[in-house]
């Protein structure tokens, strides 16, 4: 280096010269493309959750596909949650409040529902055992013969149980269940209901798989039982599915005041369809795995490569009928699960 151009300490001296400017930053554009990005994925993973959230407030189960992912309800607080993250990871205030509210209306909305508190009033007269099976087709007779011979519950609620399935119930358990109404059909559209007590004012709600019923006397008092198993919400009959349950919901509604009601079966509805919420008030009717703490646990599908996800199978009961314990036993064959809950009928005074 020239001597000329350096200080004693060698440390080169400022020569007036001008040096060439540093080349400008480029402008911003990843981190305006990346938060871009981060608010359209949370906007989408928001949007569904959203939806569903929406139809429990407004109570309605809209129309294909919004009745069958309702089925889903709970599950969508998990893409709700990530939606949360990726708009906070944004860093846009705006949307990331936005995925506070849809993740805190999805919770909301997944909450155990009931229409009224399982308040009930009097001295318990009689434990009822009931269990509720979908045998699919008749192929898991056997194994609910099984399990009604080991649990030997009082009433037996028992869907898509064709002729065959019926006789071969009828056989194996006349000794504990000696009376019966049925819809006596083939495929899906049979239907038997066994009881421990007699039957009388036996009756069928207008259905495409049998719903049958009837009055039996428990402890001197009547109880009316009505089996369920509407139509499935599948796309292009979510109407008939509708008109199906509403006319359970109108059995419900014509019961004598102040009587004694259980309703059981395959409802192919959950907690958050508006159908069986408005079946359940008009009673008003109470779900057993719900007054037991149980109301989130999966009955179907209970065969395939989908772990079971939702609660279709219910007990339904008036508040005088209170509902002690609720199971969940696998049926070998079958694509659900049954429901077993013991009951306390109560004198209501």
């Amino acid at each position: 280096m020239d001597r000329a151009l350096t200080d004693a300490t060698g440390t080169p001296r400022d020569t007036g010269t001008p040096r060439a400017p540093l080349p400008a930053p480029p402008p911003p554009l990843r981190p305006r493309r990346r938060t871009r990005a981060l608010v359209w994925a949370a906007g989408l993973l928001l949007a569904l959750p959203a939806v569903l959230a929406g139809c429990r407030a407004l109570d309605t189960d809209g129309v294909t596909p919004l009745p069958q992912l309702l089925s889903f309800l709970p599950w969508a607080t998990a893409p709700a949650g990530l939606g949360l993250l990726l708009a906070a990871a944004s860093r846009r205030r705006v949307p990331a409040y936005l995925a506070v509210l849809v993740l805190l209306a999805t919770v909301w909305a997944s909450l155990p529902y009931t229409p009224l508190p399982a308040v009930t009033h009097g001295t318990p007269v009689a434990r009822i055992r009931v269990i509720a099976a979908n045998v699919e087709f008749g192929q898991a007779t056997a194994a609910l013969i099984d399990l009604a011979r080991r649990e030997r519950p009082q009433l037996l609620y028992v869907s898509e149980c064709d002729p065959a399935c019926g006789r071969a119930l009828t056989a194996a358990l006349s000794g504990t269940l000696p009376h019966r109404v049925s819809v006596d059909a083939a495929g899906s559209a049979g239907s038997v209901l066994l009881s421990a007590y007699p039957l009388r004012d036996r009756s069928v709600v207008p259905s495409t798989m049998g719903m049958p019923g009837a009055t039996a006397t428990v402890a001197g008092r009547p109880v009316r039982l009505q089996l369920a198993h509407p139509m499935p919400p599948l796309p292009g009959q979510v109407a008939l599915w509708k008109r199906e349950l509403g006319r359970l919901r109108d059995t419900v509604a014509a019961r004598p005041a102040g009587g004694t009601l259980l309703v059981a079966g395959d409802f192919n509805a959950s907690q958050d369809h508006a159908a069986l919420r408005s079946l359940a008030a008009a009673g008003p009717l109470l779900d057993a795995a719900r007054v037991t703490g149980a109301s989130r646990t999966p009955t179907w599908p209970a065969e395939g490569p989908l772990p079971p996800y939702v609660q279709i199978d219910h007990v339904l009961t008036t508040p005088d009928l209170a509902a002690v314990a609720t199971r969940f036993p696998a049926l070998a064959g079958s694509d659900h699960r049954a429901v077993l809950a013991d009951l306390d009928l109560h004198d209501g005074r």
